[in-house]
């Protein structure tokens, strides 16, 4: 919504609930290592990585070539709590945070998701008015030819 470029050198998983918080996932583990193996086939870069949820770092039981690869920094697990948290990865840049009025800051991922919605809904609207319009100008013209 924002048309900011996500990095392409993540992988994610979880789940989201309503309030935008991330929730366990089963098979995490084996969801990291093949990740982890696709990118090692390709050639670490030091930038690939796993985003995880939080709830999922005390299970978690890594390959020790994963772990070799995390401490050299060749590799990277994230794990996060809330979905701002994952989406400022992937843009790599602060996703926002709403102020008292719930304002996001100016240039933000999520004023500009916000600006984008209130661009589409003007849209819509005029959209509908002059869908509307239309409509209004037909029925009054088939008023005139009936009478």
């Amino acid at each position: 919504m924002s048309k900011t470029p996500l990095k392409q050198c993540f992988a994610i998983t979880g789940s989201i609930n309503q309030f935008g918080e991330v929730q366990a996932v089963g098979g995490v583990n084996e969801k990291i290592e093949g990740f982890f193996r696709l990118c090692e086939a390709r050639g670490l870069t030091g930038e690939q990585g796993a985003i995880i949820p939080r709830a999922n770092v005390a299970t978690l039981m890594l390959d020790e070539r994963v772990l070799q690869a995390v401490r050299a920094g060749m590799f990277h697990v994230y794990a996060v709590s809330q979905a701002d948290e994952a989406l400022s990865l992937l843009v790599g840049e602060p996703a926002g945070e709403p102020d008292e009025e719930g304002q996001f800051p100016e240039g933000s991922v999520n004023a500009r998701v916000v600006e984008r919605l209130r661009v589409i809904a003007e849209m819509i609207s005029e959209e509908d008015l002059k869908e509307a319009e239309k409509e209004h100008a037909e029925q009054a013209l088939a008023q005139v030819k009936a009478s």
